[in-house]
Order: C-alpha cells, then sequence, then structure tokens
C-alpha cells in the first residue's frame, strides 16, 4: 500500500478523536502510537476532558512538534460522550475513529482499515480484531470480532474501527446519557442502517486494569447494556432469540440479580431457559459471593 502524507492545505482522510481525562500513565505511548502510523493522511485531536494531572504538558509536547495534532481543553469535566462528541465537531477527514488514552494502534492499523473501505465502497463500517494486555503490557489473548448480525448478543465490534463521516452525521454522535456503553449503543443504532465489515487481522491493543472505565463503572455499565440491548430488540425476533439476548444479559450480570431479565426470557421461551437452570444457579452463586465481598 502506498502512504499518503498530509501537507499543509490539504484536509486530512482521516480524524482520529483521543478523549483524555487524567490519563498520564500511558498517554505518551498512545499518542506516540497514532503518530506512527504508516497511514499518515490524519489528523489526531486530543479532547482535554479537564485532566488535573500530567496529561496537559503531555498533550501539549505532542502538538507542539506534530502538526497533525489538535489539542482541545473543556474546562469542566464532561465525560467520554461529550468529548467524543466535541472531537467530532471538529473533525474535517471523511473517515473517522477514536481511540483511548490507554490503548494503543499497531503501527498499520489506519492503512489496512482505510484500504478495506477504499475497495467497499458500498460498506460504512470496517472492525477488527485485537489483542487484550494488562497494566504490565503482558498480552492476555486476542479478541475476534464478530458480525454485526450478532450485535444483540454482545458488542462484537470491538475497539479497533474506521467509518465514514456520514454515519457520524447520521446518528448525531454519542449519547451522552450512555457513559460506559455509548460505543454499544452507536453500534446498535449504525447496524440499522448501515453496512459493518469484520476484518480479521489484528490492528489494535486494548488494556484491561483496574483503573479503566469499564472496571470502575462494571455496574453501571451492565444495567445499561441491558437497557439499550432490550430496547433495541425488533418485534419479529424470535422467541427462541429473544429469550437467548436476554437471559445472556442477566447472567452478564455479575453484581445484581437481574430477575426481570430471567422473566422476560422464559415468557419469551419457557423451554429455553429451562435447558439454562445449571447456569443459572451459577449465577446466582457469584452474584451472591460478589455482593458479600462489596
Amino acid at each position: 500500500m502506498g502512504t499518503e502524507t498530509l501537507d499543509s492545505t490539504a484536509l486530512p482522510r482521516v480524524s482520529m478523536v483521543m478523549p483524555v481525562h487524567n490519563g498520564a500513565r500511558w498517554l505518551a505511548d498512545a499518542i506516540d502510537s497514532v503518530l506512527a502510523q504508516d497511514f499518515t493522511n490524519f489528523e489526531l485531536i486530543l479532547v482535554d476532558d479537564a485532566s488535573r494531572d500530567a496529561s496537559p504538558t503531555i498533550m501539549g509536547e505532542a502538538a507542539a512538534r506534530d502538526p497533525r495534532v489538535r489539542l482541545f481543553r473543556l474546562e469542566t469535566n464532561v465525560g467520554l460522550p461529550a468529548a467524543l462528541n466535541h472531537g467530532f465537531a471538529a473533525a474535517r477527514g471523511a473517515l473517522h475513529s477514536w481511540t483511548s488514552d490507554d490503548n494503543l494502534l499497531r503501527p498499520q492499523m489506519l492503512t489496512r482499515l482505510v484500504a478495506v473501505l477504499d475497495a467497499q465502497p458500498e460498506a460504512d463500517i470496517v472492525h477488527a480484531d485485537f489483542t487484550l494486555i494488562d497494566d504490565e503490557g503482558v498480552e492476555l489473548g486476542r479478541s475476534r470480532v464478530g458480525p454485526v448480525e450478532r450485535l444483540l448478543y454482545g458488542n462484537n465490534v470491538g475497539a479497533c474501527f474506521l467509518y465514514r463521516a456520514g454515519v457520524t452525521e447520521a446518528l448525531g454522535g454519542y449519547d451522552t446519557k450512555l457513559f460506559g456503553v455509548e460505543d454499544y449503543d452507536f453500534w446498535l443504532r449504525a447496524a440499522l442502517q448501515f453496512r459493518f465489515v469484520a476484518l480479521h487481522e489484528d490492528l489494535y491493543i486494548y488494556r484491561k486494569h483496574g483503573g479503566s472505565l469499564t472496571s470502575q463503572r462494571a455496574t453501571q455499565i451492565q444495567a445499561l447494556t441491558a437497557e439499550i440491548v432490550e430496547r433495541a430488540l425488533p418485534d419479529n425476533l424470535p422467541a427462541r432469540s429473544r429469550s437467548e439476548i436476554l437471559l445472556g444479559l442477566a447472567l452478564r450480570s455479575s453484581r445484581s440479580w437481574r430477575f426481570d431479565l430471567v422473566g422476560r426470557a422464559f415468557r419469551a421461551d419457557p423451554r429455553y431457559v429451562t435447558t439454562q437452570l445449571p447456569a443459572l444457579a451459577r449465577w446466582s452463586l457469584v452474584v451472591a459471593r460478589n455482593r458479600l465481598t462489596g
């Protein structure tokens, strides 16, 4: 693939947004992984969501040394989805993506994702596999993204993606009321009108650690996930599928007994729920243990 460059008069093809809130620990590496892309025709939009650590200094240094970096500072902390919307409101590229201050792009990520959308003009969103690592950078395994047809069963779009600016415009950005599941909600809404392509190449590194938003807000995220998925269930969904999805949501609620979801799953397909009684018993024990341990 040829490398595209961004001159001083041309608009970037890709706008990459990175919201940052007190993310100094891994921020420099995250920024460097974007700036080291083989595909160079991009802008990196850093949105400082009222950080109080060393993040503003790190971002300022990056903006000073690379003209592709644009820095915006929010005076009050607005949260991830609102920070994303601020970033994309300033985006100039025809293709959009975003990343976090604790994750890393592999050098070929944009080259490969742009190539897919260029080769398939009828496609709107491409998403790719990624590697999971821990705090120390130790690999935990590879996450393989799934087909959009299975999106109601879980957020299988993953953390590595690129989509056309028209998707952002049509969906009105990210829902600021859904902090923690804003991406899943975005994909559920996108799936109603846009075409996804799954690319099974490992192009991204996702860091799982105790300080991540996913870890800190696990209970709220599980509740919001159930809310947006149940809202997205089509009326003509087969009873078995509805039951399977609802029960799956309940079983993933590791800190609360979601018997309301179990009840709705049972009403949709009693036979299926009956076959899952061993899983329900194990789930009840996990919830009980988690509630006792705080």
